[in-house]
């Protein structure tokens, strides 16, 4: 793997910042480099966020992405902001409870998931982005689950420590939505699969 990049996009309050944290802190566990860049408005909760991740086995030159292997948005701002930057080929993974808009690519894997719902579900939202997170890590080489669970452990606060056992229910969630790659036919009737 050398420069593989992620945008992880959204607002203020989401955990966006933790959740590309948690991401750079797994792949370290797995000996990589890597490095991280927030960036957030002046309004901090509610304002916009996003922060990007680079893994590499090799030294990373810059911290700074043009065009990003994988998106992550859990707003549809978001998603129309950083949704051109995503290389052919490329993962566009979104919080499909809150993201209405479908990108208007055929190069790409498309992966609608409903995190918030499936956070509301289980009676704590902070999951949502770690159900996308599970996604991000089933089907890209980022790292693998006993990482981001180590990864859980190492970049939270030990008070939530208690929580880490939902947060990878909700991680294996995420984990087995399949792609849904978009042809001109599923860009009109978009559907959400899950592996039975």
């Amino acid at each position: 793997m050398t420069d593989f990049s992620i945008i992880i996009a959204g607002f203020g309050g989401q955990g966006i910042l933790s959740a590309g944290i948690i991401v750079a802190t797994a792949a370290l566990f797995e000996g990589r480099e890597v490095s991280w860049f927030p960036s957030y408005g002046p309004e901090m909760r509610g304002g916009t966020a996003n922060c990007s991740v680079v893994i590499s086995d090799q030294v990373i030159g810059s911290p700074v992405i043009n065009d990003t292997d994988v998106l992550i948005a859990l707003t549809g701002p978001s998603m129309k902001k950083f949704a051109r930057h995503v290389k052919s080929g490329g993962l566009i993974i979104i919080d499909s409870s809150l993201v209405k808009d479908v990108p208007e690519r055929d190069d790409i894997l498309f992966f609608p998931i409903p995190a918030s719902k499936i956070a509301s579900e289980m009676g704590n939202m902070t999951f949502a982005a770690i159900t996308l997170l599970g996604c991000l890590g089933a089907h890209t080489e980022s790292y693998q689950r006993e990482s981001f669970e180590k990864a859980l452990y190492e970049a939270l606060p030990q008070r939530h420590h208690h929580l880490i056992p939902e947060e990878m229910k909700a991680y294996d969630q995420g984990a087995a939505f399949q792609e849904v790659v978009l042809t001109p036919e599923a860009i009109k009737a978009v559907t959400c699969k899950t592996v039975r």
